[in-house]
């Protein structure tokens, strides 16, 4: 059942009406209730006066600016109020326009014009009361927690303003950095996909490039070896194609029940894998040593690890020229050292890679990890990752 109030069309619209207009409709709504003690008089009462009727037309007047110049208006009300009570007879019953300006300066006006008009009406309207023959006390209380009641509306209505402009501002702030997550948590999966693409595929093709340029060197002389070679480019086209497929299908908006079910992502137990894989397909004598007690790590360290190695194990095959590697993983504390070392002669490019080495320090940073590469002194080339361990990572990221 919808409890939405009835007045709620009419507030809506009065909220989009143009200010002058609404105030001019208030304007004439007070003149009118000034108006009525004319019309009608009460019997035995004396009647209005037109001195009195324009003084108290004075009361509604400029109310059409309260909005426009709320202090100036108070002030013009101010004064007609009271010659209105005193001067013409009979004063008014109520102050329909000092009401409205009571409310209307408690809703917008500064603090000390809101304190000072509110203890002049006070003031005022207890003077005017007592210079009036036979006054009851029930008067005076009834006008002034009018005044007070009028004044109090007004404050509770600058209140709301005030709360409801806080909640609209903190939902557009809210909106905003909801926007800049998405738009970083974008950019920072399409900066990953495209650095697992350049890894698979420059890993791929680096190995193909090899063996294809080997097979028809012995085809002829070692036909065995030449099969092995074309089997090997086959394997790491395959390989290639289903890390792809893999990756580009998180690109799809597809419904869950229509995904088929892909492998995991590869991670440290698949370098043993790794390692094998480049130094029968390149030549390379490759050898992994392992040292430390293996720590829990997160899923996409593991993926960062191994993609780091691989991308290492790229730049030797096409780069260095080298006879050997040797992949390295020390395990310590709070973090796994990864390092990947061979003898050839490293990146020409100066403190060069290109994307590889870029690509390599991105995916360090991003695990909360750091990553050096450059010359060793002996000869060769060195890549050094450190990554944190499940429990130090948090720290790490800072």
């Amino acid at each position: 059942m919808s409890t939405r109030s009835p007045l709620a069309p009419v507030l809506a619209r009065l909220r989009t009406t143009h200010p002058y207009a609404v105030d001019a409709a208030v304007a004439a709504l007070v003149l009118f209730a000034v108006s009525l003690q004319w019309l009608f008089p009460d019997e035995g009462d004396d009647p209005l006066t037109w001195r009195g009727w324009l003084l108290g037309a004075a009361t509604a007047l400029p109310l059409v600016w309260r909005r426009a110049a709320p202090f100036a208006t108070a002030c013009a009300v101010s004064v007609a109020t009271p010659a209105q009570a005193v001067y013409h007879a009979p004063p008014p019953d109520l102050m329909y326009g000092g009401f409205v300006v009571l409310y209307t300066l408690a809703a917008l006006a500064r603090p000390w014009q809101r304190r000072v008009m509110l203890a002049g009406w006070l003031i005022g309207v207890a003077a005017t009361i007592s210079h009036k023959e036979d006054a009851e006390p029930f008067e005076y209380a009834f006008q002034l927690l009018s005044i007070v009641c009028a004044y109090a509306l007004g404050s509770l209505t600058r209140t709301q303003r005030a709360y409801t402009a806080e909640l609209e501002d903190r939902a557009r702030r809210l909106e905003r950095e909801r926007a800049a997550d998405t738009a970083r948590a974008t950019a920072q999966e399409r900066a990953r996909i495209a650095r697992d693409m350049h890894d698979i595929l420059a890993h791929a093709v680096s190995l193909m490039v090899v063996q294809a340029e080997a097979g028809p060197v012995v085809v002829r002389s070692d036909p065995a070896r030449a099969e092995a070679a074309f089997d090997a480019i086959a394997t790491a086209g395959r390989d290639a194609m289903a890390q792809l497929r893999r990756i580009l299908g998180v690109l799809k908006q597809e419904r869950l029940d229509l995904v088929p079910q892909r492998l995991p992502q590869p991670g440290l137990a698949a370098l043993p894998g790794l390692v094998r894989q480049v130094g029968e397909s390149a030549g390379l004598r490759v050898e992994l040593r392992v040292t430390g007690e293996p720590r829990p790590l997160p899923s996409d360290t593991e993926v960062a690890a191994y993609r780091i190695a691989q991308e290492a194990l790229t730049n030797t095959v096409k780069h260095a020229y080298a006879s050997s590697a040797a992949v390295g993983l020390d395990w310590a504390e709070d973090a796994v050292t990864l390092t990947v070392t061979d003898d050839g002669r490293g990146p020409s490019a100066p403190g060069g890679g290109g994307h590889g080495l870029i690509g390599i320090r991105e995916r360090a940073a991003a695990c909360g990890g750091e990553a050096t590469a450059g010359g060793r002194p002996d000869g060769g080339f060195r890549v050094v990752v450190r990554l944190p361990v499940a429990a130090g990572r948090r720290a790490a990221l800072g």
